[in-house]
C-alpha cells in the first residue's frame, strides 16, 4: 500500500491513528454495551442497540482501513479511488487463486473434520463470507498485511516482523474480551492469541506471494465465515489438548513459512 520508496513509511502515524480510533470507538461501545446485552437477552430492538451495531460495524472493525487512509492521505495525498484500487488490484491472478485457495481449503477441511456444527443453516457460511469481505477482510487487511507487515519486513527478519504484526493485531482485538455481547466473551485468550499468530504468518505468506491485499481479505473473510456454521471457539478453548488443532496449525504454519521463503527468493532474484 506504501508506494513511495524514497521515504520511510509513516508507521508511527498509522499506529497512532489505530490507537486513537480504537480507544474512542471502544469507549463509546462500552457505554452502549447494556443496550446490546438487553437485545441479546430479550430480542427487542432499541435505538441504543441500533446505534451500537452501526458504530461497531462502521467504525470499530474498519479502524485499520480508516487509519491507513488518513495516514496515506497525509503522506502522499492519495485519493479514495487510488486507495481502493491498491486494495483490489491483483496482478498475479493464478498465484492468488491457488495459494489463497490452498489455505482456505485447509481451514475448511479442518473445521469440517474437527469443528462442531452450531446449528446454523449451511447457507450462513457463503452469506457470511460475502458480508465479511467488505466489513472484515477489506476493513482490516489493508492496514495489517498491506501496510504494517511489509514495512516491518523492511526493518526486521521475517519471523520477527510477522510476530510484531501478530502482537499488534492481537492487542487490537482485546476489547472484545470485555464486552459481554461479543462472541469471544469468555473464550480462551491463549487459544485466540495462538490462532492470530499462525494466521499472521499465513497472511504474510499470501501477501508475499501475491502482492494482493484483496487475496488476504478473501482469506480473512473465509476463515471468519466458517465460524458462522462451525464452532471455532470450542477448538480455541480446548487448546492445548486438541491434537488435531496443533497438527493443523503446525502444517499451515510450515506451509506459510515455506511459501514466504520461496517467493522472497524469487523477489530478490528479480531485483538482482
Amino acid at each position: 500500500m506504501w508506494k513511495n520508496t524514497s521515504k520511510k513509511a509513516p508507521i508511527a502515524v498509522f499506529l497512532g491513528w489505530i490507537l486513537f480510533l480504537s480507544l474512542f470507538v471502544t469507549g463509546v461501545l462500552l457505554l452502549l454495551e447494556p443496550y446490546s446485552v438487553s437485545y441479546m437477552e430479550n430480542g427487542r430492538l432499541t435505538v441504543g442497540y441500533a446505534i451500537y451495531a452501526v458504530i461497531g460495524m462502521l467504525f470499530s472493525t474498519p479502524a485499520p482501513l480508516v487509519a491507513l487512509f488518513i495516514t496515506l492521505r497525509g503522506a502522499e495525498k492519495i485519493t479514495v479511488k487510488e486507495f481502493f484500487r491498491r486494495i483490489i488490484y491483483t496482478k498475479k491472478l493464478w498465484t492468488t487463486v491457488w495459494i489463497t485457495g490452498l489455505f482456505c481449503i485447509a481451514a475448511f477441511v479442518f473445521a469440517l473434520c474437527c469443528g462442531e456444527p452450531n446449528g446454523a443453516p449451511w447457507y450462513m457460511m457463503p452469506l457470511g463470507f460475502v458480508i465479511m469481505i467488505p466489513f472484515v477482510g477489506i476493513a482490516e487487511e489493508p492496514g495489517w498485511r498491506g501496510f504494517l507487515q511489509p514495512e516491518m519486513e523492511k526493518m526486521f527478519p521475517f519471523p520477527i516482523a510477522t510476530s510484531i504484526t501478530a502482537v499488534i493485531w492481537c492487542v487490537w482485538h482485546l476489547p472484545i474480551w470485555v464486552m459481554p455481547s461479543s462472541n469471544h466473551y469468555g473464550d480462551s485468550l491463549i487459544g485466540f492469541a495462538i490462532t492470530i499468530f499462525v494466521w499472521s504468518f499465513i497472511g504474510a505468506a499470501i501477501y508475499k506471494a501475491t502482492k494482493s491485499v484483496f487475496a488476504c481479505a478473501i482469506y480473512h473473510s473465509f476463515i471468519n465465515s466458517i465460524g458462522a456454521v462451525y464452532d471455532w471457539n470450542n477448538l480455541f478453548d480446548a487448546y492445548p489438548k486438541t491434537n488435531a488443532m496443533m497438527l493443523y496449525f503446525g502444517i499451515v504454519f510450515m506451509a506459510a513459512v515455506i511459501i514466504w521463503v520461496i517467493y522472497d527468493r524469487k523477489e530478490k532474484a528479480r531485483i538482482t
